[in-house]
Protein backbone atom coordinates (compact mmCIF):
# COMPACT_ATOMS: atom_id res chain seq x y z
CA UNK A 1 0.00 0.00 0.00
CA UNK A 2 3.04 2.37 0.60
CA UNK A 3 4.10 1.62 -2.85
CA UNK A 4 0.67 3.47 -3.83
CA UNK A 5 1.32 6.74 -1.83
CA UNK A 6 3.91 9.32 -3.86
CA UNK A 7 7.63 10.00 -2.87
CA UNK A 8 6.76 13.65 -2.57
CA UNK A 9 4.30 13.33 -0.38
CA UNK A 10 6.30 10.57 1.63
CA UNK A 11 9.24 13.30 1.83
CA UNK A 12 6.90 16.07 2.77
CA UNK A 13 5.87 14.37 5.72
CA UNK A 14 9.55 13.47 6.90
CA UNK A 15 9.72 17.18 6.79
CA UNK A 16 7.14 17.81 9.17
CA UNK A 17 8.25 15.36 11.20
CA UNK A 18 11.22 17.10 11.90
CA UNK A 19 10.05 20.12 12.70
CA UNK A 20 7.23 18.59 15.42
CA UNK A 21 10.37 16.79 16.60
CA UNK A 22 12.33 20.36 16.71
CA UNK A 23 9.21 21.91 18.73
CA UNK A 24 9.31 19.11 21.69
CA UNK A 25 12.75 19.46 21.46
CA UNK A 26 13.41 22.98 21.65
CA UNK A 27 10.12 23.98 24.16
CA UNK A 28 11.60 20.65 26.31
CA UNK A 29 14.57 22.87 27.01
CA UNK A 30 12.88 26.26 27.18
CA UNK A 31 10.44 24.93 29.74
CA UNK A 32 13.24 23.56 31.98
CA UNK A 33 15.58 26.04 31.91
CA UNK A 34 13.15 29.36 32.86
CA UNK A 35 14.22 31.27 35.18
CA UNK A 36 11.42 30.42 38.17
CA UNK A 37 10.98 32.98 40.34
CA UNK A 38 11.01 35.39 36.93
CA UNK A 39 8.14 33.39 35.59
CA UNK A 40 6.37 33.95 38.96
CA UNK A 41 6.76 36.93 38.21
CA UNK A 42 5.20 37.58 34.92
CA UNK A 43 2.80 35.20 36.37
CA UNK A 44 1.68 37.22 39.43
CA UNK A 45 1.62 40.15 36.80
CA UNK A 46 -1.28 38.70 34.80
CA UNK A 47 0.63 37.43 31.32
CA UNK A 48 -1.20 34.98 30.25
CA UNK A 49 2.07 32.38 28.95
CA UNK A 50 3.71 33.13 31.84
CA UNK A 51 0.61 31.58 34.43
CA UNK A 52 0.09 28.67 31.82
CA UNK A 53 3.89 27.69 31.87
CA UNK A 54 3.63 28.11 36.01
CA UNK A 55 0.72 25.78 35.96
CA UNK A 56 2.24 23.13 33.95
CA UNK A 57 5.57 23.30 35.81
CA UNK A 58 4.06 22.51 38.90
CA UNK A 59 3.84 18.70 37.78
CA UNK A 60 6.71 18.81 35.39
CA UNK A 61 6.89 15.20 35.76
CA UNK A 62 3.32 14.85 33.65
CA UNK A 63 5.08 17.64 31.47
CA UNK A 64 8.02 15.96 30.32
CA UNK A 65 6.33 12.45 30.06
CA UNK A 66 4.11 14.42 27.47
CA UNK A 67 7.24 15.79 25.55
CA UNK A 68 9.07 12.31 25.42
CA UNK A 69 5.95 10.72 24.52
CA UNK A 70 5.48 13.07 21.37
CA UNK A 71 8.68 13.49 20.87
CA UNK A 72 9.86 9.90 20.49
CA UNK A 73 6.14 8.78 18.72
CA UNK A 74 7.41 11.44 16.24
CA UNK A 75 11.14 10.21 15.63
CA UNK A 76 9.93 6.73 15.29
CA UNK A 77 6.85 7.97 12.45
CA UNK A 78 10.02 9.65 11.31
CA UNK A 79 12.62 6.36 10.78
CA UNK A 80 9.46 4.38 9.30
CA UNK A 81 8.72 6.74 6.38
CA UNK A 82 12.74 6.93 5.64
CA UNK A 83 12.95 3.12 5.88
CA UNK A 84 9.97 3.25 3.01
CA UNK A 85 11.57 5.92 0.76
CA UNK A 86 14.75 3.71 1.48
CA UNK A 87 13.32 0.87 0.28
CA UNK A 88 11.39 2.21 -2.73
CA UNK A 89 15.02 4.49 -4.14
CA UNK A 90 17.74 1.69 -3.30
CA UNK A 91 16.22 -1.78 -1.79
CA UNK A 92 17.35 -3.01 1.12
CA UNK A 93 20.85 -1.97 1.51
CA UNK A 94 20.11 2.09 0.95
CA UNK A 95 18.41 1.48 4.79
CA UNK A 96 21.50 2.04 6.72
CA UNK A 97 22.55 5.26 4.70
CA UNK A 98 18.66 6.66 5.06
CA UNK A 99 19.38 5.67 9.02
CA UNK A 100 22.80 7.32 9.03
CA UNK A 101 21.13 10.49 7.09
CA UNK A 102 17.65 10.95 9.25
CA UNK A 103 20.13 10.26 12.27
CA UNK A 104 22.43 13.48 11.47
CA UNK A 105 18.97 15.37 10.49
CA UNK A 106 17.79 14.74 13.77
CA UNK A 107 20.82 16.03 16.09
CA UNK A 108 21.22 18.87 13.50
CA UNK A 109 17.90 20.73 12.82
CA UNK A 110 15.76 18.28 15.79
CA UNK A 111 18.14 18.30 18.34
CA UNK A 112 20.96 20.59 18.98
CA UNK A 113 19.98 23.86 17.16
CA UNK A 114 16.63 24.29 18.49
CA UNK A 115 18.12 23.29 22.12
CA UNK A 116 20.44 26.00 21.53
CA UNK A 117 17.55 28.30 20.48
CA UNK A 118 16.03 27.48 23.36
CA UNK A 119 18.69 27.77 26.19
CA UNK A 120 19.55 31.63 24.99
CA UNK A 121 16.19 32.41 24.81
CA UNK A 122 13.65 30.49 26.91
CA UNK A 123 10.80 32.70 27.79
CA UNK A 124 10.42 33.63 23.37
CA UNK A 125 9.81 29.60 22.94
CA UNK A 126 8.28 28.24 26.51
CA UNK A 127 5.51 30.91 26.42
CA UNK A 128 4.17 29.79 23.40
CA UNK A 129 4.43 26.26 23.75
CA UNK A 130 2.17 26.42 26.86
CA UNK A 131 -0.75 27.37 24.62
CA UNK A 132 -0.25 23.86 23.00
CA UNK A 133 0.94 21.81 25.77
CA UNK A 134 -1.98 22.76 28.23
CA UNK A 135 -4.93 21.89 26.32
CA UNK A 136 -2.78 18.90 24.97
CA UNK A 137 -1.94 17.71 28.44
CA UNK A 138 -5.44 18.26 29.34
CA UNK A 139 -6.59 15.90 26.53
CA UNK A 140 -3.70 13.04 26.73
CA UNK A 141 -3.73 13.01 30.95
CA UNK A 142 -4.85 9.53 31.42
CA UNK A 143 -1.92 8.37 29.62
CA UNK A 144 0.26 10.39 30.64
CA UNK A 145 -0.14 9.94 34.15
CA UNK A 146 -0.42 5.71 33.74
CA UNK A 147 3.09 6.25 32.17
CA UNK A 148 4.22 8.58 34.71
CA UNK A 149 3.09 6.56 37.43
CA UNK A 150 4.70 3.59 36.05
CA UNK A 151 8.33 5.52 35.65
CA UNK A 152 7.64 6.76 39.59
CA UNK A 153 7.27 3.09 40.62
CA UNK A 154 10.02 2.37 38.57
CA UNK A 155 12.09 4.88 40.42
CA UNK A 156 11.08 4.07 44.19
CA UNK A 157 12.57 0.32 42.96
CA UNK A 158 15.67 1.95 43.18
CA UNK A 159 14.77 4.31 46.36
CA UNK A 160 14.61 7.83 44.05
CA UNK A 161 11.77 9.73 45.41
CA UNK A 162 10.78 12.90 43.75
CA UNK A 163 10.22 16.11 46.12
CA UNK A 164 9.77 18.75 43.38
CA UNK A 165 9.36 21.63 46.14
CA UNK A 166 12.85 20.91 47.14
CA UNK A 167 14.16 22.66 43.81
CA UNK A 168 12.25 25.43 44.49
CA UNK A 169 13.82 26.55 47.74
CA UNK A 170 16.67 28.71 48.20
CA UNK A 171 19.43 28.98 50.94
CA UNK A 172 20.30 32.15 52.04
CA UNK A 173 24.11 31.19 50.15
CA UNK A 174 22.08 30.77 47.46
CA UNK A 175 20.01 34.07 47.89
CA UNK A 176 23.58 35.56 48.60
CA UNK A 177 25.38 34.23 45.14
CA UNK A 178 22.41 35.24 43.36
CA UNK A 179 22.70 39.26 44.74
CA UNK A 180 26.52 38.80 44.38
CA UNK A 181 26.02 38.08 40.72
CA UNK A 182 23.21 40.48 39.99
CA UNK A 183 26.02 42.54 38.44
CA UNK A 184 24.43 45.42 36.41
CA UNK A 185 21.02 44.77 36.99
CA UNK A 186 21.00 45.35 40.78
CA UNK A 187 22.85 49.35 41.83
CA UNK A 188 26.07 48.29 44.36
CA UNK A 189 24.30 50.64 47.29
CA UNK A 190 21.07 48.37 47.25
CA UNK A 191 23.42 44.74 46.29
CA UNK A 192 25.00 46.48 49.22
CA UNK A 193 21.50 46.44 51.71
CA UNK A 194 20.24 43.17 50.44
CA UNK A 195 23.96 41.11 51.66
CA UNK A 196 23.79 43.50 54.67
CA UNK A 197 20.24 41.83 55.06
CA UNK A 198 21.48 38.45 54.34
CA UNK A 199 24.38 38.76 56.78
CA UNK A 200 23.02 39.64 59.88
CA UNK A 201 22.31 35.92 60.59
CA UNK A 202 26.18 35.33 60.62
CA UNK A 203 27.31 38.44 62.82
CA UNK A 204 26.69 39.02 66.42
CA UNK A 205 26.28 41.82 68.87
CA UNK A 206 29.66 41.30 70.03
CA UNK A 207 30.82 42.07 67.09
CA UNK A 208 29.28 45.31 66.32
CA UNK A 209 28.79 46.88 70.05
CA UNK A 210 30.52 49.79 71.03
CA UNK A 211 33.32 48.04 73.93
CA UNK A 212 33.02 49.07 77.52
CA UNK A 213 36.02 51.00 77.54
CA UNK A 214 34.64 53.07 75.16
CA UNK A 215 31.28 53.42 76.09
CA UNK A 216 30.19 57.18 77.53
CA UNK A 217 27.82 57.72 80.11
CA UNK A 218 26.65 59.10 83.17
CA UNK A 219 28.06 58.24 86.22
CA UNK A 220 25.61 59.19 89.23
CA UNK A 221 28.74 59.18 91.41
CA UNK A 222 30.14 62.48 90.37
CA UNK A 223 29.12 66.00 91.10
CA UNK A 224 26.38 67.48 90.29
CA UNK A 225 28.12 70.26 87.98
CA UNK A 226 30.03 66.73 86.12
CA UNK A 227 26.51 65.44 85.95
CA UNK A 228 25.32 68.69 84.12
CA UNK A 229 28.43 68.78 81.76
CA UNK A 230 28.18 65.14 80.82
CA UNK A 231 24.53 65.85 79.71
CA UNK A 232 25.09 69.02 77.80
CA UNK A 233 28.25 68.55 75.74
CA UNK A 234 27.15 64.50 74.85
CA UNK A 235 26.19 64.28 70.69
CA UNK A 236 24.09 61.29 71.77
CA UNK A 237 20.50 61.28 72.20
CA UNK A 238 20.67 57.73 74.89
CA UNK A 239 23.25 57.85 77.95
CA UNK A 240 23.55 55.14 80.53
CA UNK A 241 23.85 55.98 83.75
CA UNK A 242 25.95 53.98 86.30
CA UNK A 243 27.54 54.40 89.42
CA UNK A 244 30.88 54.16 89.57
CA UNK A 245 31.61 51.67 86.84
CA UNK A 246 29.19 50.50 84.13
CA UNK A 247 28.91 46.97 85.63
CA UNK A 248 26.67 49.02 88.18
CA UNK A 249 24.39 50.33 85.36
CA UNK A 250 21.02 51.97 86.93
CA UNK A 251 19.71 53.09 83.23
CA UNK A 252 19.37 54.60 79.99
CA UNK A 253 18.30 58.43 80.08
CA UNK A 254 16.26 59.50 76.77
CA UNK A 255 18.06 63.40 76.76
CA UNK A 256 14.49 64.33 74.81
CA UNK A 257 12.58 63.24 77.61
CA UNK A 258 14.62 66.30 79.62
CA UNK A 259 13.16 68.85 77.21
CA UNK A 260 9.77 67.21 77.43
CA UNK A 261 9.37 66.83 81.10
CA UNK A 262 11.51 68.64 82.92
CA UNK A 263 13.66 71.90 83.16
CA UNK A 264 17.79 69.91 83.54
CA UNK A 265 18.40 72.57 86.21
CA UNK A 266 15.44 71.58 88.47
CA UNK A 267 17.12 67.97 88.43
CA UNK A 268 19.27 66.28 91.20
CA UNK A 269 20.62 62.68 91.00
CA UNK A 270 17.41 61.48 92.20
CA UNK A 271 15.50 62.91 89.78
CA UNK A 272 18.10 61.92 86.86
CA UNK A 273 17.61 58.59 87.89
CA UNK A 274 13.97 58.32 87.90
CA UNK A 275 14.01 59.38 84.44
CA UNK A 276 15.90 57.00 82.99
CA UNK A 277 14.84 53.77 81.44
CA UNK A 278 15.48 50.25 82.86
CA UNK A 279 18.31 48.66 81.78
CA UNK A 280 17.99 46.00 79.19
CA UNK A 281 20.45 43.11 78.86
CA UNK A 282 21.25 40.51 75.81
CA UNK A 283 23.60 37.45 76.44
CA UNK A 284 26.66 37.51 73.57
CA UNK A 285 26.72 35.63 71.01
CA UNK A 286 23.01 36.95 69.53
CA UNK A 287 22.77 37.33 65.94
CA UNK A 288 21.54 40.97 64.64
CA UNK A 289 18.47 38.99 62.84
CA UNK A 290 17.60 37.92 66.22
CA UNK A 291 18.64 41.29 68.00
CA UNK A 292 16.79 43.21 65.66
CA UNK A 293 13.20 41.41 66.38
CA UNK A 294 13.91 41.51 70.37
CA UNK A 295 14.44 45.44 69.71
CA UNK A 296 11.29 45.58 67.71
CA UNK A 297 9.02 43.14 70.64
CA UNK A 298 10.58 44.94 73.20
CA UNK A 299 10.58 48.10 72.05
CA UNK A 300 13.95 49.37 73.09
CA UNK A 301 16.68 50.82 70.67
CA UNK A 302 19.71 50.49 73.35
CA UNK A 303 20.97 47.02 74.75
CA UNK A 304 23.73 46.17 77.41
CA UNK A 305 25.89 42.95 75.80
CA UNK A 306 26.96 40.66 78.99
CA UNK A 307 28.95 37.49 79.50
CA UNK A 308 27.95 34.48 80.91
CA UNK A 309 29.29 35.75 84.53
CA UNK A 310 26.69 38.59 83.85
CA UNK A 311 29.75 41.39 83.27
CA UNK A 312 28.80 44.12 80.78
CA UNK A 313 31.02 43.67 77.56
CA UNK A 314 29.39 46.73 75.74
CA UNK A 315 26.69 48.10 74.49
CA UNK A 316 24.24 47.65 70.92
CA UNK A 317 22.21 49.78 69.73
CA UNK A 318 18.92 49.84 66.94
CA UNK A 319 21.26 52.12 64.84
CA UNK A 320 24.51 49.75 64.72
CA UNK A 321 22.50 46.84 63.49
CA UNK A 322 20.97 49.37 60.90
CA UNK A 323 24.37 50.85 59.81
CA UNK A 324 25.35 46.99 59.04
CA UNK A 325 22.62 47.24 56.13
CA UNK A 326 22.76 50.74 55.25
CA UNK A 327 25.62 51.41 55.64
CA UNK A 328 27.00 54.69 57.76
CA UNK A 329 24.97 57.07 58.43
CA UNK A 330 24.84 60.29 60.49
CA UNK A 331 23.15 63.53 61.15
CA UNK A 332 25.76 65.50 60.00
CA UNK A 333 25.51 66.49 56.28
CA UNK A 334 29.56 64.75 56.27
CA UNK A 335 30.57 62.96 59.04
CA UNK A 336 34.36 62.67 59.65
CA UNK A 337 35.48 59.30 60.44
CA UNK A 338 37.93 60.23 63.34
CA UNK A 339 39.83 56.45 63.32
CA UNK A 340 41.07 57.05 60.10
CA UNK A 341 43.36 60.31 58.76
CA UNK A 342 44.38 60.15 55.27
CA UNK A 343 47.81 61.09 54.13
CA UNK A 344 48.62 63.62 51.21
CA UNK A 345 49.34 61.23 49.16
CA UNK A 346 45.82 59.62 49.36
CA UNK A 347 46.43 55.98 48.79
CA UNK A 348 47.41 55.22 52.40
CA UNK A 349 45.12 56.12 55.30
CA UNK A 350 46.75 56.65 59.54
CA UNK A 351 44.03 54.51 61.33
CA UNK A 352 43.51 53.75 65.04
CA UNK A 353 44.33 50.55 65.95
CA UNK A 354 41.14 50.13 68.23
CA UNK A 355 38.63 50.52 65.92
CA UNK A 356 36.83 48.28 64.98
CA UNK A 357 37.26 46.20 61.70
CA UNK A 358 33.59 45.89 60.69
CA UNK A 359 33.52 49.76 61.12
CA UNK A 360 36.49 50.56 58.97
CA UNK A 361 34.89 47.91 56.23
CA UNK A 362 31.77 49.76 56.38
CA UNK A 363 32.82 53.22 56.33
CA UNK A 364 36.39 52.91 53.82
CA UNK A 365 34.91 50.63 51.69
CA UNK A 366 37.87 47.57 53.00
CA UNK A 367 37.78 44.18 52.99
CA UNK A 368 39.90 43.60 56.13
CA UNK A 369 38.95 39.97 57.06
CA UNK A 370 36.07 39.82 60.35
CA UNK A 371 35.68 36.63 60.91
CA UNK A 372 38.38 36.81 64.01
CA UNK A 373 39.48 39.52 66.12
CA UNK A 374 37.42 42.57 66.19
CA UNK A 375 39.60 45.27 66.15
CA UNK A 376 42.43 46.14 63.96
CA UNK A 377 44.59 46.12 67.16
CA UNK A 378 43.50 42.10 67.83
CA UNK A 379 43.70 41.91 64.37
CA UNK A 380 47.64 42.66 63.70
CA UNK A 381 48.42 41.56 67.32
CA UNK A 382 46.83 37.81 66.22
CA UNK A 383 48.63 37.70 62.32
CA UNK A 384 52.38 38.23 63.85
CA UNK A 385 52.09 36.52 66.89
CA UNK A 386 53.67 39.01 69.07
CA UNK A 387 53.20 42.70 69.97
CA UNK A 388 54.69 44.30 66.89
CA UNK A 389 57.23 47.59 67.49
CA UNK A 390 57.61 50.33 65.17
CA UNK A 391 58.31 50.25 62.00
CA UNK A 392 56.96 46.05 61.76
CA UNK A 393 55.19 45.20 58.42
CA UNK A 394 52.52 42.82 57.13
CA UNK A 395 50.34 42.28 54.70
CA UNK A 396 46.68 41.28 55.18
CA UNK A 397 44.03 40.41 51.89
CA UNK A 398 45.89 43.05 50.17
CA UNK A 399 46.70 45.22 52.45
CA UNK A 400 49.77 46.68 53.38
CA UNK A 401 49.82 47.22 57.03
CA UNK A 402 52.49 49.28 58.84
CA UNK A 403 52.95 49.58 62.30
CA UNK A 404 53.14 53.28 63.51
CA UNK A 405 53.47 53.53 67.33
CA UNK A 406 52.53 50.88 69.82
CA UNK A 407 52.73 50.64 74.01
CA UNK A 408 52.05 48.35 76.55
CA UNK A 409 50.20 45.51 75.25
CA UNK A 410 48.39 46.87 72.24
CA UNK A 411 49.10 48.93 68.75
CA UNK A 412 48.30 52.39 68.73
CA UNK A 413 48.44 53.61 65.47
CA UNK A 414 48.92 52.13 62.18
CA UNK A 415 49.31 53.07 58.41
CA UNK A 416 46.87 51.63 55.81
CA UNK A 417 47.56 51.43 52.16
CA UNK A 418 46.90 49.62 49.05
CA UNK A 419 49.21 46.70 47.71
CA UNK A 420 47.55 46.05 44.25
CA UNK A 421 46.70 42.77 45.02
CA UNK A 422 43.61 43.08 46.61
CA UNK A 423 40.06 45.83 46.97
CA UNK A 424 41.97 48.21 49.43
CA UNK A 425 40.51 51.12 47.34
CA UNK A 426 37.63 53.20 49.35
CA UNK A 427 33.97 52.98 47.73
CA UNK A 428 32.77 55.72 46.21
Amino acid sequence: MSEDVPLGLLGGLVVLLLFISAFFSGTETALMTINRYRLRHKAGQGHRGARLTHRLLQRPELLISLILFGNNLVNIMAASLVTVIALRLGGPGAIAIGSLALTVILLLFAEITPKTLAALHPERLAFPAAYVYYPLLKLSKPLIWLLSLIATGILRLFGVRARPDDESQLTIDELRTLVNEAGALLPRRRQRMLLGILELEDIMVDDVMIPHTEVTGIDLDQPWPAVMSAIRSSPHSRLPLWRGSIDQVVGVLRLTRLVQDTALDMLDHAGLQALADEPYFVPEGTSLQKQLMQFRRARQRTAFVVDEYGDIQGIVTLEDILEEILGEFSSQAEAPFPDVQPELDRNSWLVNAGANIRALNRMMGWRLPTDGPRTLNGLVIERMERIPGRGAVLEIHGYRIEIVSSGGSTVKKVRISSTGSGDAVPAD
